[in-house]
């Protein structure tokens, strides 16, 4: 096992999917991809037809931008720790659908292991609403690693 992804959300309890990587990663002597994913947050493409709306796309671009150099960082200091303790890492920060980008990423990054979290819900939802997880565990030819969040 050479390769190990670990998508993360930045919410709740990312650390749980950090200390499953690192202990692998430790017994394997693999290298650990830590993966965030963003979805365009705004859909603004145009060119403003007031300077009302052209104020307000800056702002919020402005927040936007700052939020994404946030999670970049998030990512960076989860890598870097591990680095620390002798564990090879990088982070990634890549836009685009959830699903789709991790198993690209996966293929491209010749993973054997991808580690994702579950949010427990309810069977409704479930039924419903088709998480991250279980689309991935269906679509993957890869090995994963569900874990409880």
């Amino acid at each position: 096992m050479k390769n190990i992804l670990v998508a993360i959300d930045l919410e709740g309890k990312t650390i749980n999917l950090i200390n499953n990587a690192r202990e692998l990663a430790k017994k394997f002597g693999s290298k650990v991809w830590i993966i965030h994913i963003i979805e365009r947050r705004s859909n603004y493409y145009g060119t403003p037809d007031a300077l009302q709306y052209e104020v307000q796309y800056v702002n919020m671009r402005d927040a936007e931008a700052k939020e994404l150099k946030e999670e970049s960082i998030m990512v960076q200091e989860y890598s870097d720790q591990l680095i620390k303790e002798g564990i090879k890492s990088e982070g990634l920060l890549v836009e685009g659908p959830t699903i789709k980008v991790i198993m690209e990423e996966a293929v491209k990054l010749k993973i054997d292991l991808i580690i994702i979290g579950s949010h427990k819900h309810s069977f409704l939802y479930d039924s419903l609403i088709k998480s991250t997880s279980s689309s991935i565990l269906r679509k993957s030819n890869i090995p994963i690693m569900v874990v409880p969040i």
